[in-house]
């Protein structure tokens, strides 16, 4: 019988850690974007208590060791292929779309953008608006010189600005938001209809800015990943999603990058780190705002999103037989160092608590070790981290949230590389909170929650209201609209029908639940129970239009206190209309009425799924 790897009894589930900070805008210590990384804050590498032994234990305990040490061989074998390829392409590797031909492109791009994980989007912007930008922000920056911090302190290339009218403009841009919605829908997808997620719906999450000027060489982030370090190993982490449990099991080609459902309930913050991102990214992005190109202070990335995953969570399980140094004959990058049969699994007693370039409260960073040996060798990223190709003044970088990534050590160019960080968020509860606590932070002119604290731009002169956010679009993703206005297509059809609820409740706005006349909920009993008069008070408007008749009946046919229309998704705009502009109901049940869509009684416990339009009723049916 094949040995398991749970061959120990400290193979105990260690205790989780502290769970992360909830604390207000502000309210974190000031610093900068160095805080988010090890290599950049000064910290010494330092071992990992025992608990991360006991959770790596934990990880393999019941999985066949032969499956996961024949699941590394297959591993590797695969990245040696793909690195030659990637070496030889260099930035000719990374896909390009264009924003006219956004649609066109992604179907024709489709398993490439997968595989690959990063993208530059064309023409988002326009040319002269997106460098209008950098010209915007220079005069905020220079309006407010004494109180704008950055890094390096002495000469920033990142500022700790979050709120200039550039950065707002370009976040709610009508194009961008459009591009981050198309982005999700076409390459995220959810495994499971009630996950409390909506790829449809972005989210802003705001960011910082770039402006890098030539010759610097402060600002030099080598290989990393962000949405935490420790995090991914963590059961309280990205565990509570399941987010790589086939990858531990030693089934890595079934694992999918590409499910937002799992994701969507992750915690990838557990030490609240200063710019430690504690929400669901799908992509990471920027804005270029100039041109700019490879060595010119950009960006690099190892265009393998899946394979850098699977490998940085299992190189922690493994060691070199022989180890290689600068100095030795068995250098690093050696077919006989990398080849599989010169690496054996540590299990049991022969278990560490390593796991490599991990810090908690940072980002998870590929570094060299104490002998100089790069400790992810067989990503093989001094010849496999390329640059994105040259980008111009609107052009939208984007690459997964999992994407090993990093800039340029020195900025070799004669221009400026300035860049708007701005990913790609959905809908999920999570994201509502931070966005509801995000939101605080605006009007307050604070630092987001993420961000290190102080007293951010909160003094400075020029900064825009919330007037200046301007689009539904782009009010309802920074949580200055109802979501429900947008009429969201929920994932897989259900997902956010057992929770839209709830995340408009996490923005702290009862109101919210009302307003436009609709919710989203499973069933009319668990509508009625949810704030029932904050939810009353924000039908009245809808009542004014003269809807007087439409009720529903519960499962059982017995009328409810609080009547809703029932519309099937994919319905709601000409159904809705129509139901308004005759003011009556279009079915009628034993105790009210009900809607009928696509020959079904839609009764309020249809699967969750249906948009409501709730009024005040007595429970007597209505001719």
């Amino acid at each position: 019988m094949a040995s398991m790897a749970s061959t120990s009894t400290t193979s105990t589930m260690p205790p989780p850690p502290p769970p992360p900070s909830m604390l207000a805008p502000g309210k974190k210590r000031e610093g900068d974007i160095s805080d988010s990384f090890a290599s950049l804050s000064g910290l010494n590498a330092t071992p990992l208590p025992d608990r991360y032994r006991q959770l790596k234990l934990s990880l393999v305990a019941g999985h066949d060791e032969a499956q996961i040490v024949a699941s590394w061989h297959r591993l590797l074998d695969v990245l040696r292929a793909e690195n030659d390829t990637i070496a030889r392409l260099g930035p000719d590797v990374i896909p390009s779309l264009r924003f006219s031909h956004l649609e066109e492109d992604l179907k024709a791009k489709h398993e490439e953008l997968k595989k690959r994980g990063v993208a530059v989007v064309r023409g988002v912007i326009p040319r002269d608006e997106a460098r209008a930008y950098k010209d915007q922000i220079e005069a905020y920056v220079a309006e407010n010189k004494d109180a704008t911090r950055g890094f390096p302190p002495e000469n920033p290339q990142v500022y700790e600005l979050y709120w200039s009218a550039a950065q707002l403009a370009a976040r709610g841009h009508p194009h961008l938001v459009a591009t981050q919605k198309r982005l999700m829908q076409a390459l995220w997808h959810v495994s499971d209809p009630h996950a409390p997620v909506d790829i449809s719906q972005p989210t802003m999450y705001a960011d910082r800015l770039r402006i890098r000027q030539p010759g610097d060489a402060r600002f030099a982030l080598g290989p990393h990943q962000d949405g935490g370090s420790v995090e991914r190993w963590e059961p309280a982490g990205y565990g509570l999603g399941k987010v790589y449990d086939e990858v531990f099991a030693g089934r890595w080609e079934d694992y999918d990058a590409w499910d937002a459902g799992k994701r969507a309930g992750a915690v990838c913050d557990l030490h609240a780190g200063l710019g430690a991102c504690s929400v669901f990214r799908t992509f990471q992005g920027w804005l270029s705002i100039s041109d700019v190109g490879p060595r010119q202070g950009t960006l690099l990335v190892y265009p393998l999103a899946k394979l850098a995953t699977v490998y940085t969570l299992l190189r922690p399980f493994f060691r070199p037989k022989v180890a290689a140094s600068s100095s030795s004959s068995l250098p690093a990058s050696s077919a006989d160092f990398l080849s599989a049969a010169n690496w054996e699994f540590t299990g049991g007693a022969a278990m560490t608590s390593d796991l490599q370039g991990a810090t908690p409260g940072h980002g998870q960073e590929f570094p060299e070790g104490p002998n100089g040996e790069p400790l992810h060798p067989h990503l093989e990223l001094a010849r496999t981290m390329v640059h994105v190709p040259q980008v111009a003044p609107g052009d939208f970088v984007v690459w997964h949230c999992d994407g090993i990534h990093a800039v340029d050590k020195v900025h070799s160019g004669t221009g400026d590389s300035s860049v708007l960080y701005i990913p790609v968020c959905p809908l999920t509860e999570v994201n509502a909170r931070y966005l509801a606590r995000q939101r605080e932070a605006f009007l307050m002119g604070l630092p987001g929650p993420d961000f290190p604290g102080g007293k951010g731009e909160s003094e400075h002169v020029n900064r825009p209201p919330a007037s200046a956010i301007v689009g539904e679009a782009a009010r309802q993703a920074m949580g200055l609209a109802p979501f429900l206005d947008s009429g969201v297509v929920l994932a897989g059809d259900a997902g956010l029908a057992d929770g839209l609820h709830q995340v408009q409740g996490a923005l702290g706005d009862g109101n919210q639940l009302g307003q436009g006349g609709r919710l989203v909920g499973p069933a009319l009993d668990l509508v009625a129970g949810q704030a029932p008069d904050a939810l009353l008070d924000g039908v009245d408007g809808v009542l004014d239009l003269g809807v007087e008749a439409v009720h529903a009946v519960d499962e059982g046919g017995r009328g409810v206190g609080v009547g809703a229309l029932a519309l099937g998704l994919g319905m709601l705009g000409g159904l809705f209309e129509d139901m308004l502009e005759r003011r009556q109901p279009m079915g009628e049940g034993r105790d009210g009425h009900v809607v009928e869509v696509d020959g079904s009684h839609c009764d309020g416990s249809w699967e969750g799924r249906g948009f409501f339009l709730l009024e005040k009723w007595d429970g007597t049916a209505e001719e």
